[in-house]
């Protein structure tokens, strides 16, 4: 890995485990082994080198993204609601919502709210997809349903984190797949 990549990566754990408000560059210096030079080499300003890390965590974040794939529809949908997250640490993205620095900055706030536009078609696409396979039934609003979907993983780790539990996150995404089964057609 380069040393922009080093810098990069570790601005984004940062980003992760304190916010952009709580990250100072020393601190990423100091983790990622990267002297100051080599720092402001790449990047001019920790805004700049936050806003790669953003950008790099939006990308992770769709790069594991089971809902398009070849399985079925609702076997894709399942899969990543359901797939193993670290609930105490909440979302890469999500997290980023809390930071008052980040939802001040108009350029830094568009990479998060840019990723959940993105996740949301992702979600609303395999959700008609569903229904188009008669998965799901016809009278169901994708674009309300993916913002459910989502709506239940945010809250789920909000939830976890408050109470240092992984099992609120588990429970939400067990009552989001009952009620998907429950919208199936009926036989």
């Amino acid at each position: 890995m380069n040393t922009r990549d080093v810098l990069v990566e570790t601005m984004s754990e940062l980003l992760w485990e304190r916010g952009y408000a709580a990250t100072s560059p020393r601190e990423v210096r100091e983790r990622s082994g990267v002297g100051q030079g080599s720092q402001y080499h790449h990047f001019a300003s920790k805004r700049d080198l936050a806003l790669a890390a953003l950008q790099h965590n939006a990308a992770d974040v769709m790069a594991f993204s089971e809902l398009e794939g070849t399985a079925t529809p609702l076997a894709r949908i399942e899969s990543h609601l359901m797939r193993p997250r670290d609930a105490l640490r909440g979302c890469k993205i999500g997290r980023m919502t809390q930071d008052p620095q980040v939802r001040e900055d108009p350029e830094l706030l568009t990479v998060v709210s840019s990723a959940f536009t993105q996740m949301h078609t992702r979600w609303a696409r395999a959700i008609a997809e569903a229904i188009a396979a008669g998965e799901l039934r016809a009278d169901l609003d994708p674009d309300q349903l993916a913002h459910t979907l989502m709506a239940v993983l945010q809250g789920g780790y909000v939830l976890a984190m408050a109470q240092q539990d992984p099992a609120p996150f588990d429970e939400a995404r067990a009552g989001a797949l009952a009620l998907l089964h429950a919208a199936a057609p009926h036989q």
